[in-house]
């Protein structure tokens, strides 16, 4: 029953806060770029510190020192919802490469349009693969960091890996290091659900692959390397869960 409580409280702030957030984000169209995403990640700030509280949620980042400054590709495992704002927390300038549907949602298209996130109309296949290539190449070259989940949508812990080619496209065409991130966030937000688990999420940052590797090799390598190290995150979170009286 605790957990209901502790979850449904936290949903309602968390979607009270988005919306007082929104409201406070629309004088900033008038302002700089940068002024909207130090906003943004104010906001993300706010829900780690809700969970935290009212969930008893915490966040472990570990190998943050394997994140270059300048341009980078974060190539992220994919869970949950919670790294899709989590991630803004600690990398300087980001990007998120997005599908285009959620740019029509008002209020928070507009801001990822004013931020310069990057959507992709999945239907157009090659021709939404040039035109994320080239947004992805301006972006960078202001010194930005692009998060891609290169699963395209989120997949519950332990289910068979499922990655795209488009990540080992952007790394080849542009040239930048891309940057591996393993996680295990989908034990304590789960997709499809409101309940919102105690625990201590974990996030990985892999050593930077460096720019130079053909597509195969990237993509090989760089699945490889993020479910190697997912799959610990995982074990320990599941004797987490456990521990606090959360079996899967």
């Amino acid at each position: 029953m605790a957990l209901l409580l502790r979850s449904v409280l936290f949903n309602l702030l968390f979607y009270l806060t988005l919306a007082v957030y929104l409201i406070v984000a629309l004088p900033t169209f008038a302002m700089p770029r940068r002024v909207l995403v130090e906003l943004v990640r104010l906001w993300a700030n706010t829900n780690l510190l809700l969970l935290r509280v009212i969930c008893n949620l915490r966040v472990e980042f570990i190998g943050l020192q394997n994140i270059p400054r300048g341009p980078l590709i974060c190539a992220s495992k994919h869970q949950s919802l919670w790294e899709t704002f989590a991630l803004i927390t600690v990398l300087d300038d980001p990007a998120y490469i997005l599908k285009r549907e959620l740019m029509w949602i008002p209020f928070f298209g507009w801001c990822a349009w004013k931020t310069g996130m990057i959507a992709v109309d999945r239907g157009k296949r090659s021709q939404a693969l040039a035109t994320m290539t080239e947004r992805a190449r301006r972006e960078l070259s202001r010194g930005r960091q692009l998060i891609i989940f290169p699963e395209g949508t989120r997949r519950p812990p332990g289910a068979p890996q499922s990655y795209k080619f488009g990540v080992a496209h952007l790394y080849a065409e542009i040239g930048a290091s891309c940057l591996p991130v393993a996680l295990n966030s989908g034990l304590f937000w789960p997709r499809r659900s409101f309940l919102r688990y105690p625990g201590t999420v974990r996030v990985r940052f892999l050593d930077p692959i460096p720019p130079g590797l053909d597509k195969q090799t990237l993509f090989a390598r760089l699945q490889e390397e993020i479910e190697s190290a997912t799959a610990p995150l995982v074990a320990q979170g599941k004797r987490e869960r456990a521990a606090a009286g959360y079996p899967d």
